[in-house]
């Protein structure tokens, strides 16, 4: 038995640790963040209470039968409203002492009278308490997995005109009471709809497990449930990408978690060396490190440069052979991303194999030399894409062969230098044009961006905007009703015929 506890002592740490698995990508949505979306959801759940559906009312009191049906939203007034934070995964909404218009038609029977017409009324004192519970759903996104809703009214009036208006006067108080019971009841389902189902569709367009090209791939799952305090949300995301030819490959995370500490832009993304190094180590294992250049291709005066006597001298070769040059530059292990404070690099080890290859023979090969490369690397944002661009810092070649061939090779480092400035650099640069988008809904974008490197981290501050409204979004991937639930949501026309009172 104490064996046993000393055992599970000696495991507690590394299961603490599996537990907690670093992010390769962390993002921090401010309270100045939060505020831009409480504007944009405003104007969203504004949209979401002009379609509340009330049902009909009718009833009698004495000689007297009414029904009130056709009850439509004319106007919203929600003049304060907050969206705060509230730890550990909740948002919550608040509106207070709004004002809610209505327009609906009444049908009056009284002995042998009949009215209709419409009434205008105004609910006011509207009090409505949300709160949303955020969670990692199972798939790796992020989801409102609950929400709880609280709504009132604190009075309602109408205005009756017509034949019949002291009656309808009489009647006020059924007619009031019940409208205004209807209407608090509605509420909360409307908003329970457009936050989990509508709300949840537009949380559906961040990326979480997708392609970026033909080679590979990003997981931005969640690695656990979002981290809420009172002033900041904070994510953290797998952050790997993988090879399309080995989608199941997972790369262990050894890099530093980013630590985000600023709140001053509205949200703020990091990245560690690990993110990187993940996309470098998933184009090695699909093998596309390898880029060739042949003929025409090579450089002029590198070509005249490579047929110098020397090479001669080294291989027992002819110079004067008439056969097309063949350079083919091999990265021999996955590159490392190194991040610091003063920025970020890459460090590259590679082969360059350079041939001769004469028609209908088999290439000659002339030197196969290690190269080592240290490369700048510059990260931006560009609307919601990451985006890097490199360039070559030092450069280093010499044979695992023999002194000599390094010896020969000196005079080749300033030419190859120059070759891969200018020719290999640029094809490189253009892979990595398009980017990584980052893991936000469909409609919001980065503006303002700036970049700051941490030790084994970096970090984009950045502020949001809409570029399409969240009604614009939801309506483009708002689920389908079926036939069965739009037909028993949808009221009853109601009858004109007085007998039907």
């Amino acid at each position: 038995m104490a064996a046993g506890s000393c055992l599970l002592l000696l495991l507690l740490p590394s299961l603490v640790t599996a537990s907690h698995s670093p992010p390769g990508c962390k993002i921090r949505i401010t309270s100045k963040g939060l505020d831009l979306v409480k504007q944009e959801g405003l104007r969203f759940v504004e949209q979401e209470l002009q379609n509340i559906t009330v049902s009909d009312l009718h009833g009698n009191e004495g000689q007297f039968q009414y029904n009130i049906s056709q009850v439509k939203v004319t106007d919203l007034q929600l003049a304060f409203s907050d969206l705060n934070f509230q730890p550990q995964q909740h948002l919550v909404f608040n509106i207070n002492n709004a004002s809610i218009s209505l327009r609906f038609r009444r049908q009056l029977l009284y002995w042998f009278f009949y009215d209709i017409g419409s009434i205008n009324a105004s609910a006011d004192g509207v009090y409505i308490y949300t709160v949303l519970q955020l969670a990692k759903d199972e798939a790796g996104r992020l989801k409102i997995s609950n929400m709880s809703c609280n709504a009132s009214i604190a009075r309602m009036h109408a205005g009756f005109s017509g034949t019949l208006r002291k009656v309808y006067e009489f009647l006020s108080t059924f007619i009031i009471t019940g409208m205004r019971f209807l209407l608090s009841q509605q509420i909360c389902p409307s908003l329970e709809h457009a936050s989990l189902v509508l709300l949840n569709s537009l949380l559906d367009t961040v990326p979480v497990r997708n392609y970026v090209d033909e080679h590979i791939g990003i997981d931005y799952s969640l690695l656990r449930d979002p981290s809420i305090s009172t002033d900041t949300l904070d994510l953290d995301f797998k952050g790997m990408f993988f090879p399309r030819v080995r989608e199941d490959q997972e790369l262990e995370n050894h890099a530093v978690e980013p630590v985000i500490k600023e709140t001053e832009r509205m949200v703020y993304v990091a990245f560690s060396e690990y993110f990187f190094d993940s996309a470098m180590h998933s184009y090695f294992q699909a093998g596309v490190l390898t880029i060739e250049l042949q003929g025409e291709k090579v450089p002029k005066d590198l070509e005249v440069l490579l047929r110098a006597t020397f090479f001669g001298t080294i291989f027992m070769l002819s110079p004067s052979v008439d056969a097309p040059l063949r350079l083919v530059l091999q990265v021999s292990a996955p590159p490392r991303c190194i991040i610091k404070p003063s920025g970020t690099s890459v460090s590259v080890s590679a082969f360059l194999n350079i041939s001769l290859v004469p028609p209908d023979r088999p290439p000659v090969q002339l030197s196969s030399m290690a190269m080592e490369t240290k490369l700048s690397a510059k990260v931006f944002l560009q609307g919601k894409a990451l985006r890097v661009q490199l360039d070559l810092r030092r450069f280093r070649i010499y044979s695992k062969q023999s002194t000599l061939e390094s010896l020969a090779l000196f005079s080749l480092q300033t030419p190859l230098k120059t070759l891969l400035q200018l020719t290999i650099m640029p094809i490189i640069n253009e892979r990595t044009k398009k980017g990584v988008q980052i893991p936000l809904p469909e409609g919001m974008d980065f503006t303002r961006e700036v970049v700051t490197n941490h030790a084994g981290f970096l970090t984009v501050g950045a502020d949001l905007h809409f570029s399409k409204g969240l009604r614009e979004v939801i309506e483009k991937y708002r689920p389908v009703p079926t036939a069965a639930t739009y037909s028993s949501s949808r009221p009853a026309e109601p009858s004109l015929d007085p007998s039907s009172l």
